[in-house]
Protein backbone atom coordinates (compact mmCIF):
# COMPACT_ATOMS: atom_id res chain seq x y z
CA UNK A 1 0.00 0.00 0.00
CA UNK A 2 1.05 3.35 -0.76
CA UNK A 3 -0.40 6.14 0.97
CA UNK A 4 0.43 10.04 0.07
CA UNK A 5 -1.92 13.21 0.53
CA UNK A 6 -0.24 14.24 -2.60
CA UNK A 7 -2.24 13.01 -6.03
CA UNK A 8 0.65 13.55 -8.45
CA UNK A 9 3.27 11.75 -5.88
CA UNK A 10 1.22 8.99 -5.61
CA UNK A 11 0.65 8.34 -9.86
CA UNK A 12 4.37 8.89 -9.50
CA UNK A 13 5.21 6.22 -7.09
CA UNK A 14 2.73 3.96 -8.35
CA UNK A 15 3.79 3.69 -11.51
CA UNK A 16 7.52 3.64 -10.77
CA UNK A 17 6.48 0.39 -8.74
CA UNK A 18 4.39 -1.04 -11.37
CA UNK A 19 7.60 -0.83 -13.19
CA UNK A 20 9.66 -2.67 -10.98
CA UNK A 21 6.83 -5.38 -11.22
CA UNK A 22 4.71 -4.42 -7.61
CA UNK A 23 1.01 -4.74 -7.43
CA UNK A 24 -0.03 -1.51 -5.52
CA UNK A 25 -3.11 -0.30 -3.66
CA UNK A 26 -2.94 3.49 -3.13
CA UNK A 27 -4.85 5.88 -1.20
CA UNK A 28 -4.52 9.57 -0.57
CA UNK A 29 -6.10 10.05 3.07
CA UNK A 30 -4.23 8.52 5.98
CA UNK A 31 -8.04 7.76 7.07
CA UNK A 32 -8.76 5.70 4.43
CA UNK A 33 -5.43 3.41 4.69
CA UNK A 34 -6.14 2.54 7.88
CA UNK A 35 -9.51 1.70 7.05
CA UNK A 36 -8.57 -0.45 4.22
CA UNK A 37 -5.40 -1.89 6.03
CA UNK A 38 -8.24 -2.83 8.92
CA UNK A 39 -10.37 -4.25 6.16
CA UNK A 40 -8.00 -6.38 5.01
CA UNK A 41 -4.59 -6.70 6.82
CA UNK A 42 -3.21 -9.64 4.89
CA UNK A 43 -3.47 -8.42 1.44
CA UNK A 44 -0.72 -6.43 1.96
CA UNK A 45 3.20 -6.97 1.87
CA UNK A 46 4.23 -3.62 2.48
CA UNK A 47 3.03 0.24 3.34
CA UNK A 48 4.96 2.83 2.55
CA UNK A 49 3.97 5.84 3.62
CA UNK A 50 4.03 9.90 3.71
CA UNK A 51 5.16 11.40 6.83
CA UNK A 52 3.31 14.94 6.87
CA UNK A 53 -0.36 14.59 5.92
CA UNK A 54 -3.80 15.93 6.82
CA UNK A 55 -5.61 14.11 9.81
CA UNK A 56 -3.10 11.65 10.51
CA UNK A 57 1.05 11.54 9.96
CA UNK A 58 2.85 8.71 8.90
CA UNK A 59 4.41 8.51 12.36
CA UNK A 60 0.85 8.25 14.04
CA UNK A 61 -0.56 6.11 11.20
CA UNK A 62 2.67 3.41 11.78
CA UNK A 63 1.89 1.99 15.34
CA UNK A 64 -1.95 2.09 14.30
CA UNK A 65 -1.08 -0.22 11.42
CA UNK A 66 1.43 -2.28 13.58
CA UNK A 67 -1.40 -2.83 16.35
CA UNK A 68 -3.22 -4.64 13.70
CA UNK A 69 -0.27 -6.49 12.25
CA UNK A 70 2.58 -6.38 13.93
CA UNK A 71 5.12 -7.83 11.66
CA UNK A 72 4.12 -5.44 8.28
CA UNK A 73 6.91 -3.68 6.73
CA UNK A 74 6.67 0.05 6.88
CA UNK A 75 8.45 2.84 4.94
CA UNK A 76 8.40 6.23 5.40
CA UNK A 77 9.00 9.08 3.63
CA UNK A 78 9.13 12.63 4.01
CA UNK A 79 10.63 15.45 2.74
CA UNK A 80 11.34 17.32 6.00
CA UNK A 81 13.56 16.04 8.55
CA UNK A 82 10.97 16.48 11.50
CA UNK A 83 12.54 12.59 12.03
CA UNK A 84 15.84 13.25 11.92
CA UNK A 85 17.07 10.35 11.13
CA UNK A 86 16.25 6.14 10.64
CA UNK A 87 16.97 5.41 14.36
CA UNK A 88 14.12 7.28 15.04
CA UNK A 89 11.74 5.88 12.62
CA UNK A 90 12.71 2.31 13.64
CA UNK A 91 12.37 3.01 17.46
CA UNK A 92 8.15 3.69 16.46
CA UNK A 93 8.71 0.36 14.26
CA UNK A 94 9.20 1.83 10.91
CA UNK A 95 11.56 -0.14 8.87
CA UNK A 96 13.28 2.23 6.61
CA UNK A 97 13.23 5.96 6.58
CA UNK A 98 13.77 7.70 3.20
CA UNK A 99 13.69 11.37 2.24
CA UNK A 100 11.89 12.68 -0.73
CA UNK A 101 12.53 13.28 -3.64
CA UNK A 102 11.88 9.07 -4.24
CA UNK A 103 14.65 7.90 -6.58
CA UNK A 104 14.06 4.80 -8.40
CA UNK A 105 16.99 2.58 -7.41
CA UNK A 106 17.13 3.66 -4.11
CA UNK A 107 12.90 2.79 -3.46
CA UNK A 108 14.00 -0.44 -5.25
CA UNK A 109 16.91 -1.34 -2.91
CA UNK A 110 14.61 -0.23 0.05
CA UNK A 111 11.74 -2.00 -0.75
CA UNK A 112 13.55 -5.52 -1.38
CA UNK A 113 15.94 -5.24 1.88
CA UNK A 114 12.41 -4.51 3.86
CA UNK A 115 10.73 -8.00 2.37
CA UNK A 116 14.06 -9.77 2.52
CA UNK A 117 14.15 -8.88 6.37
CA UNK A 118 10.92 -9.76 6.78
CA UNK A 119 11.79 -13.50 5.26
CA UNK A 120 14.49 -13.61 7.41
CA UNK A 121 11.93 -13.83 10.82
Amino acid sequence: MLVDDEEPIVRMVKQTLERLGYQVTIRTSSLDALEAFRAGPDKFDLVITDMTMPNMTGVQLAPKLLEIRSDIPIILCTGFSEITDSNKAKALGIREFLMKPIVRDQIARTIRKVLDEGKEK
